[in-house]
């Protein structure tokens, strides 16, 4: 352990210390919600990451306890701080795309032979000893120790909300940051296990549709056996096309070969004219840490963090009960271990 460095075994002591202003939860995201609504309660700032939530009843609370706190909130939703999402509404702002009815997505993966995507080896002192499994499990049934489920929890349904709370959360809010997006109204989702053959229960081959009470349909479609398109989304309007490109993404630097582009529809725009996006990045951890000092809203504010969760999470029941299902059927169903 680095000098300086201090460690506690129970975030209720770090949340006791009164020289700690803000804290960061990166949890597995089947604890989120207990320190999200731990960390308000004692009075500190929280950058917590996504997805805010496992569940839409956790989601519900954490919004509930946000609304009732004057704390700053900012959600690990890093693309709400790209120059991308400025240029695309302001050129949405602007009317240039016209009437926008359906956005199509993407994020696509792939690993070598032999290594499936998100499995890690378990480390030899990940052992009962040296893990609070009680404080891991958090309200799921007991059982003993499993270092396999404690070191790959994403691969779990109990832990995780497998590739829908792990990426199409990013986009989907991006998405609705863009266009102004309430909630979702309904949801239908098909896919399943097809390429990790290694046990997992989440899904590594999906397509999610998700509508929209505003007449909008968003597609976002992914697989862990292919790289080749990477991540990007299409804003399809009646005046214009926005196209967002990532593509493949190197996992280890971060780096890829981003753009933003508008295309006009000569049929209703003839005189108009390409554009490429040129706002800059902002750092999503820096604007977090100014608006603790300044009291602004951050970027990725308690709001979008809500709308998003509920998009994944009725895509994930919709997978599960593998029927299309509305957010009202999706918020009476109870939460499944």
């Amino acid at each position: 352990m680095a000098p300086g460095i201090q460690t506690v075994d129970d975030h209720r002591r770090l949340l006791d210390m009164k020289d700690i202003d803000g804290v960061i939860v990166a949890s597995p995201v089947h604890i989120h919600a207990r320190h999200f609504q731990d960390a308000l309660a004692a009075g500190k700032d929280l950058y917590s990451e996504k997805t805010m939530t496992w569940s839409i009843k956790e989601a519900e609370q954490c919004l509930a306890a946000a609304k009732k706190s004057d704390r700053v909130v900012q959600i690990g939703l890093q693309h709400e701080s790209s120059g991308s999402l400025a240029d695309t509404r302001k050129w949405i702002k602007d009317g240039l795309a016209g009437k926008i009815t359906q956005v199509d997505s993407w994020m696509s993966r792939n690993t070598p032979h032999g290594k499936p995507q998100w499995v890690r080896q378990v480390p030899s002192d990940c052992t009962a000893q040296n893990v609070d499994w009680k404080a891991f499990l958090n309200g799921r049934p007991d059982r003993p120790f499993d270092a396999f489920k404690f070191i790959n929890w994403r691969l779990y349904w109990e832990f995780s909300g497998g590739n829908v709370t792990e990426n199409m959360v990013h986009q989907i809010a991006w998405i609705m940051s863009a266009l102004d997006l309430p909630e979702p109204s309904a949801a239908y989702v098909s896919g399943g296990v097809f390429s990790e053959k290694d046990g997992r229960e989440v899904p590594d081959t999906i397509a999610v549709a998700l509508e929209y009470p505003t007449d909008i349909v968003v597609t976002w479609q992914s697989t862990f056996n292919n790289s080749r398109y990477g991540l990007g989304e299409h804003l399809l309007g009646s005046d214009g096309t926005i196209e967002h490109i990532v593509g493949a993404t190197d996992m280890v630097s971060g780096n890829s070969d981003e753009t933003i582009r508008y295309y006009p529809e000569k049929v209703n725009r003839p005189q108009g004219e390409g554009l490429t996006g040129q706002t800059p990045n902002q750092d999503h951890m820096t604007n977090w840490i100014d608006c603790v000092r300044t009291r602004k809203t951050p970027n990725a504010p308690v709001e979008i963090g809500y709308r998003s969760a509920l998009a994944a999470h009725i895509a994930n029941l919709s997978y599960r009960h593998k029927r299309r299902l509305t957010l009202e059927e999706a918020r009476a169903i109870q939460p499944e271990f």
